[in-house]
């Protein structure tokens, strides 16, 4: 349960409690297995409806406009105590830190490249977390046919960005470092109440790239609608999602699970954005869900 403080007023406690309490109950309930799928489905989808923005306030203010709203509505469901000891507050502060990059450098790929590509190199981040942390040969194995999936969806021969691809490995730094600090999060905070302020953190950070290149755009009423939509999708259901998830598996397995990433990405560029998949990457889907099964089977076996 989440510690909250609150300002003297005893009506209002009862509300900033229960909706945290509620939360927490939720997720709770839900194995972890399901929890990632719900968060990669939530935040791919989020991804390409993200994308439609990139026109009007560019990547950075894209970015910045999902990190703020995410803030704002994670701050008021858990309405989180800032009273953190200093190793909680250096793992909130890095964790956030890590984020916000992480969102920004993967924007800036996804102006540059296909959906399904983007998320494909930036899977790279937790391949290489399960790979270095793997103590089974069977764990090598799913991430390698992961990994083989990932080599099919990339096609980096199809005239990519190179800028593109340099931003996206900057998001798979990213990404790793965002895993690590997780699990660390959710052993040093309870609920959500980390990662409200560390959303918060990450919003901050990337601000003055989102407000030097949207400027005034982001206050027109559709933008921030769409905004709110993707700060939702994107950030606030699929990071408590995966938050809770790292507080019931390893990091290692939970870069494993990641590898069907690749494949709803495509999925939601195909249904969403319109772009089209050729043969090559049906296998590579087929490639990747296999390594997600298999992962999800030992995670049961353990």
């Amino acid at each position: 349960m989440v510690m909250v403080y609150v300002d003297g007023t005893p009506g209002r406690l009862p509300r900033r409690r229960g909706l945290g309490e509620i939360a927490g109950r939720l997720l709770g309930s839900v194995p972890p297995t399901g929890l990632l799928l719900g968060g990669i489905i939530s935040v791919q989808f989020g991804a390409a409806l993200a994308k439609g923005l990139f026109p009007v306030v560019g990547a950075a203010g894209a970015a910045g406009v999902r990190l703020a709203f995410a803030a704002v509505v994670l701050l008021a469901v858990w309405r989180p105590s800032l009273r953190l000891s200093r190793r909680q507050w250096l793992v909130v502060l890095g964790y956030g830190a890590v984020l916000g990059l992480m969102n920004l450098a993967f924007y800036e790929a996804l102006q540059r490249l296909p959906l399904g590509i983007a998320v494909t190199i930036e899977f790279l981040g937790p391949l290489s977390i399960a790979l270095a942390g793997s103590r089974r040969w069977l764990d090598v194995l799913w991430a390698l046919l992961a990994a083989a999936g990932v080599a099919l969806l990339a096609d980096l021969g199809g005239g990519a960005s190179l800028p593109g691809i340099l931003f996206a490995l900057a998001a798979a730094l990213c990404w790793a470092g965002y895993i690590l600090l997780g699990a660390k999060l959710g052993e040093h905070t309870a609920g959500g109440s980390g990662l409200a302020i560390g959303m918060a953190v990450g919003a901050l950070v990337i601000a003055p790239f989102g407000v030097a290149e949207a400027g005034s755009s982001v206050l027109n009423p559709t933008i921030l609608l769409i905004g709110l939509g993707v700060a939702l999708l994107s950030s606030v259901i699929p990071y408590s999602l995966e938050l809770e998830a790292l507080r019931k598996i390893p990091p290692r397995l939970f870069g494993v699970l990641m590898s069907v990433e690749p494949a709803v990405a495509a999925l939601a560029g195909v249904l969403v954005l319109g772009e089209s998949l050729r043969p090559a990457q049906w296998l590579a889907i087929m490639c990747v869900v296999t390594a997600s099964a298999g992962a999800t089977y030992l995670a049961r076996k353990r």
